[in-house]
């Protein structure tokens, strides 16, 4: 048993001692300090306290004054820091010395809460920072005592293995993440590798999706590859080989090259996949124009893609007929489906009896490689004109490849596809798994809430996809028995509000739910593959350098990235909101950024000193949350997040929000600015045709359920909310109408903050807001 005293230690502002019962004052070592990179700092080679209290020496009064006069000097040098704006990472030499001494109220703990204001934490955090670390290094030892002595592994493998652990590691909360984690990140991460070989192997023979679909055609030739709803009609993979063929082949006969471009303008069809992939088959690319572009925007399209012909469905004649006149003599023109001379423009050809004619074999190919063009997709043209962004083979096959191996899918499944073929989901995510892996597509004409299930009943579907609101659609609908009597295991899409995630799942009795993020040109693409509730995707944070993305921060005013002092991006913590970045490797398929036609819009994606000093990176412009886990939950556009009263406010949380309150109605939340005030006021258009929303009972609801910042100042009630094709809201028109009673004649109120009701919003009104008068 130990008998000796113990020894106490006494701190005060002018001086510091450790005693002994006996009264004995401790001796404490000086400082000692060396410079460190531009700065100088100190260098601790201070005795603890109880190692001095060992020694059992009286701490005489100069070497106390000596230990004042020190302290001092570092705190001075911390200020410099301070002022200097010194990187955070480079601190922890400061912390190391500082936090042996934080049982020294007057110096340790001061200068730790000086650092850790520095780093934007707590004193608390410090110390937790200090257990990790002690456990990094425990584990450290523990691996390389059982890689080299155990196991018998040669030190050229186990320091690597040791020093991939260590950066890896983050003490017990990264054990913790690593249990939760390492099947899903394991998962993608054979996906991902599995993705890659592929397209290294198609590199190496100079492969493209038409030669790819021609295996496709060999393994499941007589298999049923496409069906369209409209008709019935079934094509096998061999038939719609042989279409495709065809078109090839009347291609050639007229005159078309490897390099031109056809604009395809039509409502979805077999036809339509047959016609891109046969212009595929000869280097000629498809420019693929939503079929809701009418005028000024319709031409915009065709002329920005240089296209030498127009193929468009007769559905389409009183579209084509307004701009004629307005493409140029140059530009053929050929009608698919029915035909009626009478209406369409002068010069046109009716398609399907020239087709007819054509042989049926498989034309001479160009020497075409895997980075080729293959079409271009356009941007939805919410807001200005319609960008052309370019697809190459390599892109095509990697978007429907991820999420075929990411998901789970089959060769076996039918995927039901009622997207618009313009757009990259339903053209490449959905008709992709046909051409690539043999799967059989289910093709609508358009998307029907009512028909949904009967359909999947009927074609027997396996996979449904949906983007935007579609969900939201369907869950409005009456119950009917079709919607348990189907076969559906997996709803694939993006665009499921966190809101109504569950309830979908439930209703409808569908196991999996196969969220993904992506844009037709991004390189960052995202999937939720363990079917987390409300996330769009994940990043590993067991290794997050193997799939370089990741959220860095935003100014919230202007939406600008915010840099650091080495002029490189700020990466955001979990929890804080950022926009998602991709680094560009223009010789890694997987990481390249091929950008639009027009280079301007190309370089306005791209941003420098991203990662690190020098790189570039593809800018989504969306704003995503990722939580400690690494999965992300998405936000918002950047343009579409606006501040009220000092906060943030972002429209789709709102929108979800007030969709729910009103029974699933179309809800397009925005901000308008308002003279006088500060930020936007926010605004909310809501289809209401039968002038049925109680608003007594919405303001109850709605003040149950929203902050204050947040609740729509005004209300605008319309009979429908217009919606692009691949219904997303328009809000372009919406934000500059604004809440002018003499622009717009649909009803306008606005809340009446001191009655806090909504009040009818006329021209008095109106103006009395212009000028002060009345408080928002």
């Amino acid at each position: 048993m130990n008998t000796e005293a113990s020894a106490e230690i006494h701190c005060s502002t002018n001086e510091c001692s450790v005693s002994t019962p006996e009264g004995k004052d401790l001796k404490k070592e000086a400082v000692k300090r060396t410079p460190f990179s531009k700065f100088k700092k100190v260098h601790s080679n201070f005795k603890s306290p109880l190692q001095v209290a060992e020694r059992n020496k009286v701490c005489p009064a100069e070497e106390v004054a000596e230990l004042q006069r020190r302290k001092e000097e570092l705190d001075a040098e911390i200020a410099q820091l301070e002022a200097e704006g010194y990187r955070v990472e480079e601190l922890d030499h400061h912390i190391d010395m500082l936090h042996e001494y934080n049982d020294i109220k007057d110096i340790g703990q001061s200068l730790l809460g000086r650092i850790a204001a520095l780093r934007g934490t707590t004193t608390r955090d410090l110390y937790t920072h200090f257990g990790a670390r002690m456990m990094r290094l425990a584990c450290c030892t523990s691996l390389l005592f059982v890689l080299r002595l155990l196991v018998g592994l040669p030190w050229y493998q186990v320091l690597p293995a040791i020093i991939i652990f260590y950066l890896g590691s983050g003490g017990w909360r990264f054990l913790r993440i690593f249990a939760k984690t390492i099947g899903r990140d394991l998962h993608a991460a054979g996906v991902l590798l599995r993705v890659k070989m592929n397209v290294k192997r198609h590199l190496r023979e100079k492969n493209t999706i038409p030669k790819i679909f021609a295996e496709t055609v060999r393994r499941h030739g007589d298999k049923t590859a496409l069906i369209f709803e409209g008709t019935g009609e079934r094509w096998t993979f061999r038939q719609l080989d042989e279409y495709s063929n065809r078109v090839a082949n009347f291609l050639l006969e007229r005159g078309f090259k490897d390099g031109d471009v056809v604009a395809l303008f039509m409502e979805n069809r077999s036809e339509y996949v047959g016609l891109w992939l046969g212009m595929a088959k000869i280097g000629v690319e498809a420019a693929l124009i939503n079929f809701n572009l009418r005028l000024e925007a319709l031409v915009h399209c065709v002329t920005i893609s240089n296209a030498k012909a127009v193929v468009f469905g007769f559905e389409l004649t009183d579209a084509v007929t307004e701009v004629h006149s307005s493409m140029g003599k140059a530009v053929q023109m050929f009608c698919s489906g029915h035909w009626d001379p009478k209406r369409v423009p002068q010069g046109t050809e009716h398609l399907e009896p020239l087709l007819d004619s054509s042989p049926s074999h498989l034309p001479g190919q160009p020497q075409r490689c895997f980075t080729d063009r293959l079409f271009y997709i356009y941007t939805s043209g919410t807001t200005g004109m319609p960008k052309a962004a370019i697809v190459v083979h390599s892109r095509y096959y990697r978007m429907a490849a991820l999420v075929y191996y990411g998901f789970g899918m089959t060769s076996e499944d039918v995927l039901y596809d009622c997207l618009p073929l313009y757009h990259s989901a339903g053209n490449i995510v959905g008709v992709g798994q046909g051409i690539i892996h043999g799967m059989t597509v289910v093709i609508r004409k358009k998307f029907s809430a009512s028909r949904f299930w009967e359909d999947c009943v009927k074609y027997e579907c396996t996979i449904v996809q949906y983007i935007g609101e579609i969900c939201r659609y369907l869950l409005n609908q009456p119950v009917r028995d079709m919607e348990q009597q189907h076969k559906v295991r997996m709803a694939l899409g993006n665009g499921l509000r966190q809101s109504i995630w569950e309830e979908f799942m439930k209703r409808f009795n569908i196991p999996q739910i196969a969220e993904f993020y992506g844009a037709t040109e991004c390189n960052c693409s995202l999937g939720n593959f363990d079917n987390k509730v409300g996330a769009c995707g994940f990043n590993s944070q067991i290794l997050p350098f193997i799939y370089p993305i990741r959220l860095v921060r935003v100014d919230e005013e202007t939406m600008e990235l915010i840099r650091g002092p080495d002029g490189v991006c700020i990466p955001c913590k979990p929890g804080e909101p950022g926009q998602l970045v991709g680094r560009i490797i223009q010789n890694d398929p997987l990481r390249r950024f091929d950008g639009y036609v027009n280079q301007s819009a190309t370089s306005k994606k791209i941003a420098h000193s991203v990662f690190k000093k020098g790189d570039s990176a593809y800018l989504s412009g969306d704003v995503l949350i990722m939580d400690e886990c690494g999965h992300m939950y998405f936000k918002d556009r950047t343009g579409d997040t606006f501040r009220w009263k000092g906060e943030n406010v972002s429209t789709t949380e709102v929108e979800g929000t007030l969709s729910r309150l009103l029974h699933m109605n179309d809800v397009v939340v925005y901000g308008v600015e308002v003279p006088g005030a500060e930020g936007k006021a926010g605004m909310a258009a809501i289809a209401d045709p039968s002038h049925s929303t109680d608003l007594e009972k919405f303001v109850k609801d709605m003040e149950k359920a929203l902050p204050p910042y947040a609740r729509p100042v005004f209300l605008r009630f319309l009979p429908e909310v217009n919606k692009t094709g691949t219904f997303k809201f328009q809000k372009t028109e919406l934000r500059r109408e604004g809440f002018d009673p003499s622009a717009v004649s649909d009803r306008l109120y606005v809340m009446d903050s001191s009655r806090g009701r909504y009040v009818q919003l006329d021209e008095e009104l109106y103006h009395s807001i212009l000028s002060g008068k009345h408080k928002l």
